[in-house]
């Protein structure tokens, strides 16, 4: 009955927030544009972008925002979208790690065209192909300790099933964050103790699913649906939905919302939310908002919020720095449970396809009993 009440109370927070923005721009006169935040730098083509509805009114406090943030002083380096690596095509047969990244990357692609051949013939033309991260989290704090956390995640695109069906792989949960994520995350920490937990990783990088894109087009917005097995047994369907509005005064806000059903793992739902004021050759200033109801947490509901600056001093560079705050409602018990400021760092190492972030957080934990602390992570990834 409990899960009912807060099950129940989740998705009426979701119809009203919903509610409440269709209403404060159910007057606006719409058009299309292209989102200007992943490749705001220069003028970048923004062919292959989704075209967005534009909201020609918003609500006119976002009018302020931006010269608030103009009027503050800064001593960074302007923005800038040039390349310090090499491109991959030219590094690829210069070390063992190359010609490697080379090898897995054209096996992948030869794995994923042979899957397409299982359901019907393929085009030469329109070959399938494969898109896999590997990544390596490591995380540092005086109260728990060191924890290192290898992840992978890949998706092989199925174009004989007119590219509406794709399969995904490894740890779902990198797709629970929201898109351009600033912070590194983990719903799936290690169990306590364990600077290294081989059994849960085997079980999170041992997911798979098969994803239906785009069935939905007459919708007004995205919709992901996938079906599979996660965690070594827990069977599961998970629907994503997301969307995009174009602001007025270079604002944009992207919402998604995931719902899966697991038969071990049952409800989890959560929301992601991102407001962006986005301009060309200049920082980016954006909150993220996500709000989580999960049978499998202790909480009826967590919430983490994070409203940063965002530099890109060169191509593939991200510079952060902001204020974290997060919190739980349980019990009818709303709290702030921990807050405090964060900076994060991320760009490409050495080579196009291999990258290196770096958060140092100042936080506190008042359910742990926890002063403000440092904390450190580090993340290495691999793109192939």
């Amino acid at each position: 009955m409990k899960k009912l009440k807060v099950l129940n109370l989740f998705l009426q927070g979701l119809i009203f927030a919903a509610g409440a923005l269709g209403s404060a721009y159910s007057f606006a006169e719409t058009k299309t544009a292209t989102l200007p935040y992943a490749n705001y730098l220069g003028d970048k083509s923004q062919d292959n972008e989704p075209d967005l509805p534009v909201e020609e009114r918003g609500p006119e406090w976002l009018d302020y925002i931006p010269s608030w943030v103009d009027k503050t002083p800064t001593l960074l380096p302007k923005q800038s979208d040039e390349p310090i690596v090499p491109p991959t095509e030219v590094t690829e047969d210069k070390s063992w790690a190359d010609r490697k990244q080379r090898q897995i990357r054209n096996w992948a692609d030869r794995s994923s065209n042979k899957i397409d051949n299982w359901f019907g013939e393929t085009d030469p033309n329109k070959p399938a192909d494969a898109t896999l991260r590997i990544l390596i989290d490591n995380r540092w704090d005086k109260h728990d300790g060191y924890e290192i956390k290898p992840r992978i995640r890949g998706k092989i695109n199925l174009p004989t099933l007119e590219k509406r069906l794709s399969i995904v792989f490894g740890d779902e949960s990198l797709d629970n964050e929201i898109r351009n994520n600033v912070a590194i995350s983990n719903e799936n920490r290690n169990e306590p103790g364990k600077s290294l937990d081989t059994r849960r990783t085997r079980e999170e990088n041992s997911s798979l699913a098969l994803r239906w894109s785009n069935f939905a087009k007459r919708l007004p917005f995205e919709i992901d649906a996938d079906l599979g097995i996660r965690s070594g047994d827990d069977i599961y369907a998970r629907i994503k939905a997301e969307r995009d509005w174009q602001l007025r005064n270079d604002f944009t806000f992207h919402a998604e919302q995931i719902y899966r059903y697991g038969i071990d793992s049952e409800n989890y739902l959560r929301t992601n939310l991102e407001l962006v004021h986005a301009r060309p050759e200049q920082p980016v200033l954006a909150n993220q908002f996500s709000l989580v109801y999960a049978d499998e947490q202790d909480d009826d509901l967590t919430w983490d919020n994070r409203a940063y600056r965002e530099h890109q001093f060169f191509a593939g560079n991200r510079f952060n720095y902001g204020l974290y705050t997060g919190g739980f409602y349980n019990n009818s018990d709303l709290r702030l449970n921990s807050w405090g400021p964060f900076i994060s760092w991320r760009q490409p190492l050495w080579r196009e396809w291999f990258y290196v972030q770096g958060d140092l957080n100042y936080q506190n934990d008042q359910r742990e009993d926890r002063s403000h602390y440092l904390s450190t992570l580090v993340r290495l990834e691999a793109i192939f």
